[in-house]
């Protein structure tokens, strides 16, 4: 994949997956031929399927986006049913809103994790409270692993350099021991340097026993607009993990998350 064609949002008229919507329209930009399509999934006769909520969406992007928006409409169970959209389709980016740490919502997130971490291609996880798109600093999340497979990271030089993003190579030092200078270590900076191009702005090292909040708090003091990360960040001989990190971000994320895979 040399650039993003094609965009699925899971789309059911609720908040958070308009705000998916608005944060692709603004990726998108006007003069982009890049294709929106908005999947609803659903079993059950609903309101919401009326052809005037249908018109009225379009209309509104008719005038922001190149293309007109698309879509899927199909019974099913949610997850199988965009798997097999993706497939069909060759979707290069999935981009879904999450309803965070709303308890009364908390089936969007569920959903978003399990997409996430069933997914075979890149997910863009927009918070439903998140402010309006902008896409300058993208902080790539990894640990002490050598990155076991290095091509993910042609996603992140695409969107980088689609959106002229600077990134920002971040570590959190949550156990005990000698950071930057190991052979994975040095295997990830030569794949870091070689994918990321001129777009590659630093490295940095914190220490915090909690992850998350590591992230966070480096995303709001260096005004991160996007963390990356990559949930299945193995060696070879490492098992695979149970993606409780990727869970707790989309969870706990005041900015999206981009899940390359």
């Amino acid at each position: 994949m040399d650039k993003i064609r094609t965009i699925l949002i899971p789309f059911d008229f609720t908040k958070a997956s308009k705000k998916a919507l608005e944060y692709a329209a603004g990726f998108v930009g006007r003069l982009d031929d890049i294709k929106i399509v908005l999947a609803y999934v659903s079993g059950n006769c609903n309101l919401e399927l009326l052809p005037e909520n249908f018109e009225r969406l379009e209309k509104e992007y008719r005038g922001i986006l190149k293309n007109k928006l698309e879509w899927e409409i199909q019974d099913g169970k949610l997850i199988e049913t965009l798997m097999k959209i993706r497939k069909r389709d060759k979707i290069d980016l999935i981009i879904m809103g999450t309803s965070g740490e709303d308890k009364k919502e908390i089936k969007e997130h569920t959903n978003t994790a399990h997409l996430v971490l069933k997914g075979k291609c890149p997910v863009l996880v927009i918070p439903r409270d998140c402010q309006d798109y902008r896409l300058s600093n993208i902080a790539l999340v990894i640990g002490r692993e050598e990155i076991d497979d290095t091509k993910k990271l042609g996603t992140l030089l695409m969107i980088a350099r689609k959106c002229n993003a600077k990134v920002h190579v971040l570590t959190i030092e949550n156990q005990p021991g000698i950071y930057g200078y190991s052979k994975e270590e040095e295997k990830n900076e030569s794949a870091i340097e070689y994918y990321l191009e001129t777009f590659y702005k630093e490295r940095v090292f914190i220490k915090n026993n909690d992850v998350i909040d590591g992230i966070n708090t480096y995303a709001i003091k260096n005004d991160i607009d996007v963390v990356a990360i990559l949930p299945r960040n193995q060696t070879m001989r490492s098992e695979p993990t149970e993606g409780e990190l990727t869970q707790m971000l989309i969870l706990n994320s005041k900015v999206p998350i981009l899940v390359l895979e």
